[in-house]
């Protein structure tokens, strides 16, 4: 019998607030995230508009000069990931470390920091690149920082299957769970990539919405006048138990995993299938693994 896998802790950092608390409450206010791009003078773009993470100060979570060596998605990953195991009460420990592993994406990685590297490279030579530029821009750079920060020695790795990738993250972690290899981990994702090549790439693959006059009606999917996306970024992270180990440490359990279903359309680099085959089988294997039917399924 496969192991049953909860969830005992919820992070996040994200442009509606810096904790799941102040998120949730402006998801449900209806507050709108986007704005005009803060971080750097977007004036000589064509998107110059986002939804970006405001008045996050890494220093006021993070060691100053750790995070130093960090970048900006790692900040959030950190972050999140902290908020996550002081709810689930484990900012102290988490029985057996070598049994706890992490599984954090990016699609991206540090890119704020590929291009810093690249203009100094440019600018300035190769002698004064930061040398902590490669763990500042490799995918998997807050997977392992979450890993060293807590001592957790279980498998550790990060996803990268672009826009699914933190939802693939939670998905593989529950499945190293289920299958007994680990007795919890640490799954979600981290994306910084609101720069001037980050804004651009996207745009030029006809991805985002222009729409940079207030108040910034950018419409909603299936909206009839959709016009693109606006891009944005944070980190979110859960924590995931065995049902076992939770109640065997007094663990309060907010909801439980119960299927996960990963499938390729193989049909475009960006566009879904027409006909919804792959999303189709993606569900049909969830529900699968669950063991429900469609009906049974409220929301």
């Amino acid at each position: 019998m496969s192991v049953r896998v909860v969830v005992t802790g919820l992070g996040a950092v994200s442009p509606l607030g810096l904790n799941v608390r102040q998120s949730w409450e402006n998801a449900l206010a209806g507050v709108s995230a986007v704005a005009p791009i803060a971080q750097f003078d977007a004036a000589g773009l064509q998107v110059r508009i986002a939804c970006e993470v405001k008045g996050f100060d890494a220093h006021t979570w993070l060691d100053p000069r750790e995070a130093r060596r960090q970048d900006r998605f790692e900040h959030f990953a950190l972050v999140a990931a902290g908020e996550a195991l002081a709810q689930a009460g484990l900012l102290d420990g988490l029985g057996d470390p070598n049994r706890v592993g992490v599984v954090f994406s990016s699609a991206i990685g540090g890119l704020q920091s590929i291009e810093e590297a690249v203009i100094t490279m440019l600018e300035r030579g190769p002698r004064r690149i930061n040398p902590f530029t490669i763990p500042r821009i490799m995918a998997n750079g807050a997977a392992g920082l979450i890993a060293i920060k807590w001592g957790f020695g279980g498998p550790c790795y990060s996803i990268a299957s672009a826009c699914a990738a933190a939802v693939d993250a939670i998905g593989q972690a529950w499945t190293l769970i289920r299958s007994g290899v680990i007795d919890a981990a640490l799954a979600g994702g981290s994306e910084a990539t609101i720069t001037p090549l980050g804004v651009s790439t996207f745009d030029r693959l006809g991805a985002l919405s222009r729409r940079n006059e207030p108040p910034y009606e950018t419409p909603a999917p299936f909206d009839l006048n959709r016009d693109g996306l606006v891009m944005g970024e944070g980190a979110g992270v859960l924590v995931l138990e065995s049902l076992e180990h939770a109640r065997g440490r007094g663990a309060e359990i907010l909801g439980e995993l119960v299927g996960y279903g990963s499938t390729a359309d193989a049909f475009h680099i960006t566009a879904p299938a027409e006909d919804g085959a792959g999303g189709a089988r993606a569900m049909q294997a969830a529900l699968q693994t669950a063991g429900l039917r469609p009906e049974q399924v409220d929301y």
